[in-house]
């Protein structure tokens, strides 16, 4: 389905300048209208694409003035899609009118292996006993569990409303990948939530795609040894954050999505 992101007479007063010509009022003596370049891309938003399949991408339509403007579209991106690997890849397109005003629309594609069935959608607990964290307590580092963590930060015993939801076969959107470290424990709020992205196959291995924290404005620098348990609905892993953070989160299935 086409989407118009702009639109297409899209008008603005981009100079105004006032001369005075007495005490009484002033004159408008220099203004003009501008026209956008109108960007229609072709195709939606966010693409769904199968690995190993060659991406083609469907473009983006420009005009100006109701004419043909694709000489002024520049398109970055494509060339960076790698249909090869599952993550996300964006292309953005973009021109520029006659006054110098610029204007873009972007696209997400993302690319999954159809072959992955399994579904690790719903809300988790986080085990507060085997989670465990790298620090210090009483002066002693060592991997404590996340229970003793809470209970030095006056916090509750249990970090609750973590969530894994399907975005594609085998690709998955989780609300804190570190299982409510700084959301709950330390309780920074959910701006210092982990948010972020995992693949799982259908032997259960969990590798991260992509994750955020806002507060900070970074993510993850890895997550390894990702397994999802079919058994016990359990997901465990181990990460490291900003080069110093070390814990190996365990979060068990609760209950679906849509159940309060």
């Amino acid at each position: 389905m086409k989407k118009i992101f702009l639109y297409a007479t899209a008008l603005l007063l981009s100079s105004v300048a006032f001369t005075s010509c007495n005490d009484d009022k002033d004159e408008l003596t220099d203004s003009r209208l501008t026209n956008y370049v109108v960007l229609e891309m072709q195709g939606d938003d966010f693409v769904a694409w199968p690995v190993g399949t060659k991406y083609v991408d469907e473009g983006c339509k420009a005009t100006l003035g109701g004419e043909d403007a694709s000489s002024r579209l520049v398109t970055e991106g494509v060339e960076d899609v790698d249909y090869n690997t599952i993550g996300f890849y964006e292309i953005t397109y973009s021109a520029v009118n006659d006054d110098g005003f610029p204007i873009s629309v972007s696209r997400t594609v993302c690319v999954y292996d159809p072959t992955y069935t399994s579904d690790i959608s719903g809300k988790y607990d986080t085990d507060m006993a085997a989670t465990v964290y790298l620090g210090k307590i009483n002066g002693v580092k060592d991997w404590y569990p996340f229970s003793d963590w809470a209970a030095g930060y006056g916090n509750t015993t249990q970090c609750t409303g973590l969530t894994f939801q399907k975005v594609v076969p085998g690709i998955f959107y989780c609300n804190d990948l570190l299982g409510g470290w700084y959301w709950q424990i330390r309780n920074y709020g959910t701006s210092y939530a982990m948010t972020g992205y995992v693949s799982v196959d259908n032997d259960g291995n969990v590798e991260l795609i992509d994750s955020y924290i806002s507060g900070w404005g970074d993510g993850l620098d890895y997550i390894e040894d990702g397994k999802y348990d079919f058994d016990t609905k359990t997901i465990s892993y181990k990460l490291c954050y900003a080069g110093q953070i070390y814990m190996n989160p365990v979060m068990k299935w609760v209950k679906p999505l849509e159940e309060e």
